[in-house]
């Protein structure tokens, strides 16, 4: 009897800064009041939260001893260096030496490292994200398959895709962006209420009324209402027809969030924020919302599956969230979207991946209204010429 191939084992870890730097900030001009200070960083007074003036985000490379590359990707928007450092100081140490193949278990042994001091969400949980991706990768190129072949069954070939942001300083000039990728193909649409600057209402009133009655119009209302703030402007936006409020309370009122899911007759969508299915069974057992929105850069795959797979059990629509990226977690997002049914749509920024789209080898594509699936082996794409030189290793 012969004897089994010997592993291929990780050798290294390496983690970069890319960046991703725009004439405007994420979202849109700086609005009244809002001034970058000395670190780089500003507050958005509409929700907030802080945001960096250029963006950038967290790429990690993991090689193993017969040179295989996997790429992971995470949230590099906020002190990047931290979640770095947490690769680079701790992670590292547990992943070098192990098989790409025993990922998952990897990835829970990595889990409980650190149950005594902030397991459940923040930088940590980012950092295992980028492993985790990075991880998959490598195993879908050892076996010649994709990450979606290596999940199970692949639903599809292609993903429906919405128009997420609309950066323009002035109501008439967002109405006339969404009015443009209407006429590329594009259905469906999201608008963020920091940036609604004559209120969401409206907002989504004169999106209606340019892009007609058969388009679908979410509002990200960004965690910034109270439960009943909620519920009352839920009724007023009743007449323009919402697709769907996105994260209408702060994060942690779960029972509040549950209320609004139950009063406000209106499709509520969270989970950008969570970083396991842990945080999605908080929400989705007190029935607190309608739709899921796994974010690959902080769940990674692992995560990313375990929470569309607990929404599937619970007949919950799942509608993937995309953050400010280079396009590696955006891949793999897509990738782990194509193996569940119930993904009906995938936000596209169109704003990032546009102007970026030349940082992957492979080149993302979103056309017409969809997402085509990449088909090379592990997530499918690779950094380009151009990712790769404007990408800063941490060390």
């Amino acid at each position: 009897m012969s004897s089994p191939p010997t592993p291929d084992l990780v050798a290294a870890i390496e983690v970069y800064i890319v960046n991703l730097r725009q004439d405007k900030p994420y979202l849109g001009s700086l609005r009244d009041g809002e001034t970058v200070n000395e670190s780089g960083y500003f507050v958005r007074r509409g929700n907030r939260t802080v945001y960096p003036r250029a963006n950038r985000s967290l790429v990690v490379r993991v090689v193993t001893e017969d040179g295989v590359e996997g790429w992971g990707e995470t949230y590099g928007l906020v002190a990047p260096k931290a979640t770095a450092e947490i690769i680079n100081d701790m992670l590292t140490g547990f992943v070098i030496g192990r098989d790409p193949m025993d990922r998952e278990t990897l990835h829970d042994e990595l889990y409980d490292l650190m149950r005594v001091r902030g397991y459940t969400g923040g930088f940590y949980l980012d950092a295992l994200a980028g492993i985790d991706i990075a991880l998959w990768d490598i195993a879908g190129k050892q076996v010649g398959e994709s990450v979606a072949q290596l999940l199970g069954v692949r639903c599809r070939e292609s993903i429906p895709a919405y128009v997420s942001g609309l950066p323009e300083d002035a109501l008439g000039a967002r109405c006339d962006l969404a009015a443009s990728w209407q006429e590329r193909g594009f259905d469906s649409f999201k608008f963020a209420m920091p940036m609604a600057d004559e209120g969401p209402v409206r907002e989504l009133e004169s999106l209606r009324e340019r892009l007609g009655e058969d388009a679908r119009i979410a509002c990200d209302l960004h965690w910034r209402y109270s439960k009943t703030e909620a519920v009352e402007l839920a009724r007023q936006l009743a007449p323009y027809r919402p697709w769907f409020l996105e994260a209408p309370l702060p994060t942690e009122d779960i029972e509040g969030l549950s209320w609004v899911a139950e009063n406000s007759a209106q499709t509520i969508a969270v989970g950008e924020e969570w970083r396991t299915v842990y945080d999605a069974r908080l929400r989705i057992d007190r029935r607190a919302c309608h739709i899921v929105q796994p974010e690959m850069g902080h769940t990674g795959i692992t995560q990313f599956m375990r929470i569309g797979r607990y929404a599937e059990s619970h007949h919950l629509q799942i509608i993937p969230h995309a953050t400010i990226g280079a396009g590696i977690f955006l891949a793999a997002s897509l990738q782990a979207s194509a193996t569940l049914r119930s993904v009906t749509s995938h936000e596209f920024q169109h704003s990032i991946l546009e102007p970026f789209r030349h940082f992957t080898s492979n080149v993302l594509s979103c056309e017409n209204g969809t997402y085509t699936l990449p088909q090379t082996p592990g997530i499918g794409v690779e950094p380009s010429d151009a990712m790769r030189a404007a990408m800063k290793r941490i060390e």
